[in-house]
């Protein structure tokens, strides 16, 4: 009945887990690895101590699960610098609808701290500034609480979550955008691509959009980053214009917000998705095209 419990427990906390585990880590693999290693650790504990009863279970499995994750960003860290072109994180098919009008604003901004932008600006914290900031701000748990996580002075994680704000609030990669205002421009930039036709498309995007792609070494892709809407709307309009046109085109929920998966013959090929300003102009379109990071897309619970 032990084993069958503790079970349980773990199964109600992994949605918990793994979003913060993908958070921290930016891919879905190592979130994965970092739960499935909390879970055997939890196991392994229990097993030690049958006699006594943790307090609260969930304390201690995020604890793990955050220390697990540090260690295995560390690790991550150092592969990413020798990465071929830009590394964007692993996308999330994500379940949820954000044109339905039941969901809470806690919900919402949830969903905000899954974009590909904010997750690439967690990319420029230090691990245990990531770690303190996401326990903080997105899992509302408490300084003393992320004190005792981290095996830090609670002063000592002030000032993590301060500097990590400072950081995030400055670049405004949680704000939201309108779901009409996204949808307006998936459907201009699929028409750009699919016709060559590139003028409404134009009236959406600032005068200094980025464009990312991520092919990891692995299949044709931007080796760096294009800058400018001229330069963009060239590389849309002409370029994938000629690659693209003849995929089937499915608009999905993408960490949080709306995006396209591009498919052949049932075959995922590219992942979008976009970043706004908060006046709504489009800052940011990241393409994803490494097979290892689209290998998987089944819906995914992460909250």
């Amino acid at each position: 009945m032990l084993q069958h419990d503790n079970t349980d427990i773990f199964e109600t906390c992994r949605p918990r887990l793994l979003g913060l585990a993908y958070r921290i880590l930016g891919s879905r693999a190592d979130a994965e690895d970092a739960v499935q290693d909390t879970f055997i650790k939890w196991q392994n504990y229990q097993q030690k101590v049958a006699h006594k009863k943790i307090d609260n279970p969930s304390a201690w499995l995020m604890t793990a699960c955050t220390r697990r994750s540090i260690d295995l960003l560390r690790s991550a860290h150092r592969a990413r610098v020798d990465y071929v072109g830009s590394w964007l994180p692993e996308p999330l098919h994500m379940t949820t609808n954000h044109e339905t009008a039941h969901e809470t604003d806690s919900q919402l901004q949830l969903a905000s701290s899954l974009s590909t932008a904010f997750m690439l600006m967690l990319e420029r914290l230090t691990p245990k500034e990531r770690a303190a900031y996401l326990l903080h701000d997105i899992f509302d748990l408490s300084y003393g609480e992320i004190s005792s996580m981290l095996a830090l002075q609670e002063a000592t994680c002030r000032k993590l979550v301060s500097r990590a704000k400072g950081q995030i609030d400055k670049n405004k990669v949680r704000s939201r955008t309108p779901v009409e205002r996204q949808e307006k421009l998936l459907s201009a930039f699929q028409q750009a691509i699919t016709t060559g036709t590139a003028t409404q498309l134009a009236t959406l995007l600032s005068d200094d959009i980025r464009l990312s792609t991520d092919g990891g070494g692995k299949v044709q892709a931007l080796l760096e980053t294009l800058h400018g809407k001229g330069n963009v709307i060239s590389f849309l309009a002409e370029r994938l214009y000629v690659w693209w046109a003849s995929y089937d085109w499915v608009t999905a929920e993408i960490n949080g917000t709306r995006g396209f998966f591009l498919q052949k013959d049932s075959e995922i090929l590219a992942g979008v998705t976009f970043a706004y300003s908060e006046s709504g102009d489009v800052t940011d379109i990241y393409i994803m095209r490494n097979p290892d990071k689209l290998r998987h897309m089944p819906p995914e619970n992460v909250h």
